[in-house]
C-alpha cells in the first residue's frame, strides 16, 4: 500500500518557517509547516516587505473611514492601501496552480479571519473583525481551496482536514496534466472512500460523471471534475460519516477475520464513536488488514493515507523518549513508599 504522494504546491507567509521577516525582525515557528516544508513545494511571501516597508518595521492596521477599509501605518501616518492592493494583484496572477495557502494568523495583511479594523490611526478599540487586505485578494480568487493559517493548524482535526485537501488536489493536478480520461477513472476509484467520508451524494455524482466521460469536451470533463472534488474536500467529514466509511470497510472482511477479531475492531470504531479514541485507530487496524489479504478493491484507497505518515506525527509531549519523567518521583517515593507516609 505504499503511495506515491505528488508534491502539494501552496502559498506560505514567509515569516512562518522562512524567514524572520514579521515586523518585529522574528521567525514564526510552526512544527506542522517546518514538516510539510519536506513534502510540498512551498512559494514563499511577505506581503509588507514586497511593498517596501522593511524589517523590521512600524506595524500596520486597518482603519475603517467612511464604511472604507484602508492599510495605514500608524507610526508614520502612511496609507499603503493602493501599494498593498497592487501587490495582491501582480502577485496572484503570477502563480502556477496551488493547491492551498498557509497565511499568518492575525495578521492584517494575511491574517484569514478576525483581524482587528479599527476606526481611526490613532490609539482606539476596534470595531469590527475581517480578513487581512492580502488574504481579502486570496479568498476572493481561491476560497474553494484549502486556506489556513499556521495558528489553527495546531488543531489535529483542521491540520488533518487541511493536509487530506492539499495532497488530494495535488493528485488531481497530476492526473489533469495527463489529459487521459481513464486516469481520471483510476483517480476517482482510489479517492472513493475519502470522498464518501466528506460529501457521499457528491462522491456518486462524481462517479457517474466520471462514468459518462466518453463525449464530453476535455475541457469540460475536467473543469467539472475539478469543480466537485473541490466541493466535496470543502465540507469537513462528520465523525459520522467517518464510522460510515469504517464500517464500509470493515464489511470487506466479514469471512476473513475471526469473531474475536472483527469484534476488537468494532469495539475500536465504538471508542472512536464516543470520543475515547482518534480515527487513526480503527482505520490503522483495517489498513493492516487490507494489507494481510491483499484486498485489492482497497489496496490503494487513499482513506488509508491521505497524506504522507510523518505529517501525522503526535505532539511531543507524548511521543517524547528522552526526558526521564519519573526523575522527581524519586524525591518522594521510595521503595517503602512515600517519605512522608504517616505525617500529619
Amino acid at each position: 500500500m505504499a503511495r506515491h504522494f505528488p508534491r502539494p504546491r501552496i502559498v506560505v507567509s514567509r515569516c512562518i518557517e522562512f524567514d524572520p521577516c514579521r515586523y518585529d525582525g522574528t521567525i514564526i515557528p510552526s512544527p506542522a509547516v517546518d514538516r510539510l516544508k519536506n513534502f510540498a513545494e512551498c512559494i514563499p511571501v511577505c506581503p509588507e516587505v514586497e511593498i517596501g516597508l522593511g524589517i523590521p518595521r512600524a506595524t500596520v492596521r486597518i482603519v475603517r473611514i467612511d464604511s472604507v477599509d484602508h492599510l495605514i501605518q500608524p507610526a508614520t501616518g502612511r496609507d499603503v492601501t493602493g501599494e498593498m492592493t497592487g501587490f495582491a494583484t501582480r502577485f496572484l496572477d503570477s502563480l502556477p496552480p496551488v493547491d492551498g495557502f498557509i497565511l499568518k494568523g492575525g495578521s492584517p495583511t494575511s491574517g484569514t479571519s478576525n483581524v482587528r479594523v479599527y476606526p481611526s490611526a490613532e490609539k482606539s478599540m476596534a470595531i469590527d473583525r475581517s480578513p487581512g487586505f492580502f488574504a481579502r485578494e486570496v479568498l476572493k480568487r481561491f476560497g474553494d481551496l484549502p486556506i489556513e493559517d499556521e495558528l489553527r493548524l495546531k488543531h489535529p482535526r483542521i491540520r488533518d482536514h487541511f493536509l487530506s485537501g492539499i495532497f488530494t488536489l495535488a493528485g488531481f493536478r497530476e492526473v489533469e496534466a495527463t489529459g487521459d480520461p481513464e486516469a481520471l477513472v483510476r483517480f476517482h476509484a482510489e479517492n472513493k472512500l475519502l470522498l464518501m467520508a466528506s460529501h457521499q451524494q457528491l462522491m456518486r455524482e462524481m462517479g457517474r460523471f466520471v462514468a459518462e466521460r466518453r463525449g464530453k469536451e476535455p475541457e469540460e470533463l475536467w473543469s467539472q471534475y475539478r469543480r466537485m472534488l473541490l466541493l466535496a474536500l470543502a465540507r469537513v467529514p462528520r465523525f459520522t460519516s467517518h464510522i460510515n466509511v469504517l464500517q464500509h470497510a470493515l464489511g470487506h472482511f466479514k469471512n476473513r477475520v475471526t469473531r474475536e477479531e472483527r469484534e476488537y475492531c468494532l469495539q475500536l470504531i465504538s471508542r472512536y464513536r464516543e470520543g475515547h479514541a482518534t480515527l487513526s485507530e480503527p482505520r490503522d487496524l483495517l489498513r493492516s488488514w487490507v494489507i494481510r489479504f491483499r484486498d485489492e478493491s482497497l489496496m490503494d484507497q487513499t482513506f488509508f493515507s491521505p497524506y504522507p505518515i510523518e505529517l501525522s506525527d503526535l505532539p511531543e509531549e507524548i511521543t517524547e523518549r528522552g526526558r526521564d519523567v519519573w526523575r522527581n518521583k524519586k524525591s518522594t517515593v521510595t521503595r517503602e513508599g512515600p517519605r512522608d507516609a504517616g505525617r500529619g
